[in-house]
């Protein structure tokens, strides 16, 4: 959930998020009224499913913090099969909701939740892709990252995305985690990994 840009404020109305590609190309959603809430902007949702295009088709995905479900949604209208949202507010899982619902999206499922309390439950699968973008002031990042590492929440070779600010300490990886994309834009620093199986590197 970031700040959008002024180039990305001229590609979405105020109070609407645009889907960048796939089958709802230039669909335009609502955003929850939520202090705070911010989608995903647009340049970096670009960079990141490219990163994402070898394996995004038929993949299940975890979107965390999933806020206006800006990384989820992009997903699924991009080919992933499946995306369980995980979102705190209940004004911004209504809102996700109702959108989802516009869409006729098949394959999602909100849950209105915690991040830490839904990753520190019971395991019900492992997932592909998992993103995680939760309000920079909580510091959760590393958190979430250790709770997926030690509740077997990922596929092997899953790839797992965090958007930090800038100015926060580098991402600390969980063992068999590798680093294979990090980049900034304005005060956003957004990092893909990935998890390899174990005995791999």
């Amino acid at each position: 959930m970031v700040i959008r840009n002024k180039a990305d404020k001229k590609k979405s109305q105020t109070g609407q998020l645009r889907i960048v590609a796939g089958n709802w190309r230039s669909r335009l959603l609502e955003i929850a009224d939520v202090p705070g809430l911010r989608p995903t902007s647009e340049r970096i949702r670009e960079t990141l499913f490219n990163w994402l295009s070898p394996v995004i088709h038929g993949a299940s995905c975890l979107d965390l913090c999933a806020g206006t479900g800006a990384l989820g949604l992009e997903a699924l209208s991009r080919g992933a099969s499946r995306v369980v949202f995980v979102e705190r507010s209940s004004a911004a899982t209504r809102v996700l909701q109702a959108n989802i619902a516009s869409l006729s999206a098949a394959g999602a499922d909100v849950l209105n939740t915690g991040a830490k309390e839904y990753l520190s439950g019971t395991r019900v699968e492992a997932f592909d892709i998992v993103f995680i973008d939760p309000p920079f002031a909580a510091d959760l990042q590393h958190e979430l990252c250790r709770l997926l590492a030690e509740q077997q929440w990922l596929a092997d070779d899953a790839r797992v995305y965090v958007e930090l600010d800038r100015d926060q300490p580098d991402l600390r990886l969980p063992e068999n985690w590798q680093e294979i994309k990090n980049k900034t834009a304005g005060k956003v620093r957004y990092v893909l990994a990935k998890n390899y199986a174990r005995g791999e590197s």
